[in-house]
């Protein structure tokens, strides 16, 4: 052991890095799993307590050309962005599955199976539709009349062309099933339900690539933040252990170190909502991000998910190293390659002169600060044994994909966390 620490050259060196990643590791799962049992003796009851048992809520039928949520089907509020039509040969077709699911009718004209096609989340939501319909309807199954489109019959924006959508009705063809068949696709989680057509219902999804399971919310590389030497520094250069602005709690801006990279992929393609303001600040961030908005009425400032954000909303901008509020004008979809989500201690980052939280899928920046609070300790205590994160952190290889501890968080919040803090 002597000679492990005290020793020199490249392989002790080498030894000492791996030994410190190993101890940190196991400190911040011993304290991760310390608060995880905690919670969950706190969660611990007779339910919903006061108000009793949760009452089976009517569910009303859809009406004809209703179409819930009621925004477009590719805005961000529905199933989003098309990311283009995918064909046999392309790439992209083995990302698609194919449906065998014994309780769903695919009716299948072409006889080519297509209609089976689709993405693995539009087959969870089918799934779970094709339940709900058999209890609805005992003897009933549900039925597909169209899936995936391969030969060009939609629209040009079709998200049948991806796999993302299905024209459904029930198996007797009964249609005086159909709005409530609408209903019952709302409630098994389709992101866009479409009471189309008198012989059927339309619903799609939004992309795999959107989605949460992801587990992550994340800036685009070329967004960018300003490091202590003043520079703008493209998040796809940034190194951990640089420090860079961000604001703390009491709503200052100061400079924060760079901790960690929670994300950071830099080939996959995701769907940013693209934010613009008055004075020409932008911000390119993941629906399920937090950032920064400021309440007029009450002079205050919220975190809110990206997606949320409203025209006309403000949030805070970077004004000569003051927070401004500046409105929205302008909210919009766009696809980008690169996704990178940097984690500084104060939990904040000015991301292209606009305030952001580091974090996203849980609606709290208290609680989603709170959870990194393991790690934070960890990197203090290694600190002390002058494992500092400067010397540990700057120069070695930036690892790709979410980082281990992002993932064991990831892992445990449906059990730790109330289903109403979690983004849906």
């Amino acid at each position: 052991m002597f000679n492990l620490v005290s020793g020199t050259g490249g392989s002790s060196c080498c030894h000492r890095r791996n030994c410190f990643a190993n101890r940190k590791k196991f400190f911040t799962m011993l304290l991760i799993f310390l608060l995880y049992m905690v919670s969950q003796v706190q969660s611990c009851g007779p339910g919903r307590g006061i108000g009793g048992p949760r009452r089976t809520r009517k569910l009303l039928p859809l009406v004809f050309k209703q179409h819930v949520p009621n925004v477009s089907e590719n805005s961000l509020g529905a199933s989003g962005m098309q990311e283009g039509p995918i064909s046999r040969n392309d790439s992209k077709f083995r990302s698609l599955e194919t449906n065998y699911n014994k309780d769903i009718i695919f009716k299948d004209e072409e006889g080519t199976g297509a209609d089976r096609v689709m993405t693995q989340r539009c087959k969870e939501k089918l799934n779970i539709l094709a339940v709900s319909v058999m209890n609805q309807w005992p003897g009933l199954r549900l039925m597909v009349t169209e899936g995936w489109d391969e030969d060009h019959m939609h629209a040009r924006e079709s998200l049948h062309y991806e796999g993302r959508a299905v024209d459904i009705m029930t198996s007797d063809k009964d249609r005086s099933k159909i709005g409530m068949l609408a209903r019952l696709a709302v409630e098994a989680g389709f992101d866009w339900v479409f009471y189309e057509s008198r012989n059927h219902i339309h619903c799609s999804v939004k992309s795999d690539s959107s989605q949460s399971n992801h587990a992550s919310g994340c800036f685009t590389g070329d967004s960018t933040v300003q490091t202590i030497n003043g520079e703008h520094r493209k998040l796809s250069e940034l190194q951990i252990g640089e420090k860079v602005l961000s604001v703390d709690s009491s709503g200052r801006i100061v400079y924060s170190e760079v901790m960690m990279f929670m994300d950071r992929d830099t080939h996959q393609s995701r769907e940013f909502v693209h934010i613009e303001t008055d004075g020409g600040a932008h911000l390119t961030v993941t629906p399920a991000h937090l950032v920064m908005v400021w309440q007029k009425e009450i002079g205050e400032s919220r975190y809110l998910f990206a997606d949320r954000i409203q025209e006309g909303d403000y949030v805070l901008v970077n004004i000569d190293n003051n927070l401004e509020p500046r409105k929205v004008l302008r909210i919009s979809a766009k696809l980008s390659q690169g996704v990178y989500a940097p984690l500084t201690s104060e939990g904040t980052v000015l991301v292209d002169s606009i305030a952001a939280s580091c974090y996203a899928l849980i609606d709290s920046q208290s609680v989603a600060h709170l959870s990194f609070l393991p790690y934070r300790v960890v990197q203090k205590v290694m600190d002390l044994f002058k494992f500092s994160s400067q010397s540990h952190s700057l120069g070695l290889p930036r690892h790709e994909g979410i980082h281990w501890y992002a993932k064991s968080l990831y892992s445990i919040k449906d059990y730790v966390l109330p289903t109403d803090w979690l983004y849906h």
